[in-house]
């Protein structure tokens, strides 16, 4: 990673180290997700340097921002893409294995071993509890898609913005606004992340407490991962953040409890957006049954 910031990877020092290994696999993911993977970079470099690795992008936080906005994996070079269908990707507790091999090319047989592999294999049962949820979120995702990916990646440039004018100690590149995701780090002093996001907690502000780049564990956790894609579907916007941020800023930095004016300014956000009114979904139902 750079040393300027922790939370995007050097290409040129990865380049070096893939060349001085020539790797089968390379893996791009984390839980800590601010920047673009480097996907096209490192694909081109494997391509001068005739290195036969694949590429697997496990976009568990990221799935839901799939897309112009964020990134697009299978065109920048990706071969295989895991990813949670309940993050950004507003569906039920699912995961997806994708990949991008035709049947003529030679890892197609890798693809066909990870197929069966999964089922029957890894898993027994396809989950019918959960599978219509999920046929549900993809409708509704192929429908809002291009207003929610916008609105999710504006929201936490503007969050991140907000908690940074506070007076919070952000993570990330100033220079786009600290992120390029859902996500929002915040600094907090070493290994005081746990009664922070406690503190927070106590004023129903939820987040998770983490343990930055160059801490070595969560008992040493002196971060905070803050993620706006949830209230961005239930209506705010970036005004709405910065009033979030003051309120982390009261309670981590004031020590205040700030549960009254967080309950009172979480009911004005009650509707939820980017999913389906039920005419739009009787109408969508209607044209379903009609390609079938």
């Amino acid at each position: 990673v750079l040393q300027e910031n922790l939370y995007k990877i050097d290409v040129e020092a990865t380049c070096r180290i893939i060349d001085e290994n020539r790797p089968e696999l390379i893996i791009f993911g984390k839980s800590m997700v601010l920047h673009r993977e480097p996907v096209s970079e490192i694909r081109d470099f494997l391509r001068e340097q005739k290195i036969e690795a694949i590429i697997l992008y496990d976009m568990a936080h990221v799935l839901g921002l799939v897309g112009p906005y964020f990134q697009e994996p299978f065109a920048e070079g990706v071969d295989l893409v895991t990813g949670s269908t309940h993050k950004t990707f507003f569906g039920t507790q699912r995961g997806i294995v994708a990949g991008n091999w035709r049947e003529e090319e030679k890892h197609y047989a890798l693809w066909e071993s990870v197929e069966n592999r999964t089922f029957p294999g890894s898993v027994s049962n396809h989950h019918l509890g959960t599978l219509l949820g999920l046929l549900m979120a993809a409708y509704e995702m192929n429908c809002f898609r291009d207003a929610y990916q916008q609105a999710i990646i504006r929201n936490a440039k503007a969050f991140a913005r907000a908690l940074r004018d506070a007076g919070l100690q952000v993570a990330g590149d100033p220079a786009i606004s600290f992120t390029e995701t859902h996500q929002v780090i915040v600094k907090v002093e070493y290994a005081k992340a746990v009664e922070a996001a406690r503190r927070l907690e106590e004023s129903n502000i939820i987040c998770n407490y983490q343990a930055a780049p160059d801490e070595e564990g969560f008992t040493a956790a002196g971060a905070l991962r803050l993620g706006v894609q949830e209230m961005t579907r239930f209506g705010m916007g970036p005004e709405d953040f910065r009033t979030l941020a003051q309120y982390i800023h009261d309670v981590v930095v004031g020590g205040r409890l700030v549960r009254e004016e967080v309950t009172a300014f979480r009911k004005r956000f009650l509707s939820m957006r980017y999913c389906f009114a039920e005419d739009m979904f009787t109408d969508l139902m209607k044209k379903l049954h009609e390609l079938i």
